[in-house]
């Protein structure tokens, strides 16, 4: 115990003591910031000058109506309209001939882009729109709502009723939502609450693993490479050295994944409304630890079997697909939480911590899946262990050259 201590101790105060790990202590919030906070602001900053949009209007008669709607419903900061509506006509009224003179406008930089209006655009409700850039969906799903509103306008006074007093009778809705639990508790929560309490979970997750795991192999790198561990292992047993590393990786990795909680929690509580909620934080936390023990299995058994820095890379970037991959999956589970494809990938070990911790954040998943995950994921765990004290014990004095799966496999059987 005394040397596994020692071990735990030396690997703590090593890295804890060095630049990478305190500029990355305070770098990493702010890198997480900028991928959380940063796209938000970018998407809610508005225009800072009037958009000059062009317009083939087919119909002859919504240009001057839309250019008005938009002009009362849309302005910049400064009150001036946000939009300004460019009628492209010509002598010519071939639509083919309008659209290269459009096209030429958007090259000068005259127009963001223009919109045509079909004849049978009040029948059939259908429109096109050209521009250099058309993923600002934005401006085009602005145009389209003023758009709908006068059709809808201009087909109510052609049946003989009147727009003004039908609009007048009908309300905006405004869905105002609250998260329920099984015990009738209820708080008001959001879509973007409900996702970065997963998202962060998961952000937390990945980097504490790759930054212990990346350590963990990079020390045994140097080791096996400038001999120190021959010495190491004549102190100590494989089994010692091996439980060091990871209670002094682990405990460093856990402080620092602390320091960036309280910073977290206090930005949390200093919004004006909290991006995260603190729902099942106990369970959270044990898929947290669980999770964390079972990519360190993980990363001792590649670390055992790699001589270089090359090697090590391609190990990490593998197993990094798996801590990722759960964010591709973010939207789907959102939506529909108990379909059948969610519960079976929130069983596969693998991906059960970050599964459930989306599920969690969404919906508290059923008891006997929440017990079915934990005995998985502590039985990996087991597993994984038990197979990298066997790989440890002798891939660690193995240089020179990557090891076979049938002599990994040879080392299984030692005793």
């Amino acid at each position: 115990m005394n040397k596994m201590l020692a071990v735990a101790k030396w690997e703590f105060i090593e890295k804890v003591r060095t630049k990478a790990f305190i500029i990355g202590l305070f770098m990493t919030p702010l890198i997480m910031a900028m991928f959380t906070v940063l796209p938000g602001l970018l998407a809610d900053k508005g225009d800072e000058k009037t958009k000059r949009i062009g317009i083939i209007d087919e119909t002859h008669s919504l240009t001057t109506m839309i250019d008005i709607r938009l002009g009362e419903k849309h302005k910049l900061n400064d009150g001036t309209p946000n939009y300004k509506l460019v009628e492209i006509t010509d002598e010519n009224t071939d639509l083919e001939h309008l659209k290269i003179l459009a096209t030429a406008q958007i090259a000068s930089n005259e127009i963001e882009g223009y919109f045509i209006l079909p004849k049978d655009v009040f029948e059939k409700g259908k429109i096109e729109y050209r521009a250099e850039n058309v993923g600002n969906a934005r401006d085009q799903n602005r145009f389209s709502k003023v758009l709908e509103d006068i059709i809808i306008e201009q087909r109510l006074k052609s049946n003989g009723y009147d727009a003004s007093t039908i609009k007048k009778l009908m309300t905006e809705i405004d869905i105002k939502t609250f998260k329920v639990s099984k015990k009738g508790d209820e708080k008001e929560s959001g879509f973007m609450e409900t996702f970065f309490t997963g998202y962060i979970f998961i952000m937390l997750l990945m980097f504490l693993v790759l930054t212990s795991g990346q350590m963990m192999i990079r020390s045994l790198i140097e080791e096996k490479g400038n001999r120190i561990v021959e010495v190491l292992v004549s102190s100590c047993s494989s089994q010692e050295l091996m439980s060091g590393k990871i209670i002094g990786l682990s405990a460093l990795g856990l402080t620092t994944v602390a320091f960036w909680t309280l910073i977290l929690i206090g930005v949390n509580f200093a919004t004006p409304v909290p991006f995260v909620t603190v729902d099942n934080l106990a369970l959270l936390m044990v898929y947290f630890v669980l999770g964390y023990f079972m990519y360190v299995g993980i990363f001792i058994i590649a670390g055992s079997t790699v001589s270089t820095e090359q090697e090590a890379q391609q190990m990490t970037g593998y197993i990094t697909i798996f801590l990722v991959m759960p964010i591709a999956f973010a939207v789907p589970v959102m939506f529909n939480p108990d379909s059948m494809l969610v519960k079976i990938l929130s069983q596969i070990p693998l991906l059960i911590p970050t599964m459930m911790a989306l599920r969690f954040s969404i919906q508290t998943p059923e008891w006997w899946e929440i017990a079915l995950s934990l005995f998985s994921l502590s039985l990996t765990i087991y597993g994984l262990m038990w197979v990298a004290g066997k790989v440890f014990r002798i891939g660690i004095l193995v240089t020179g050259k990557k090891p076979s799966f049938k002599e990994i496999y040879g080392w299984l059987k030692t005793e």
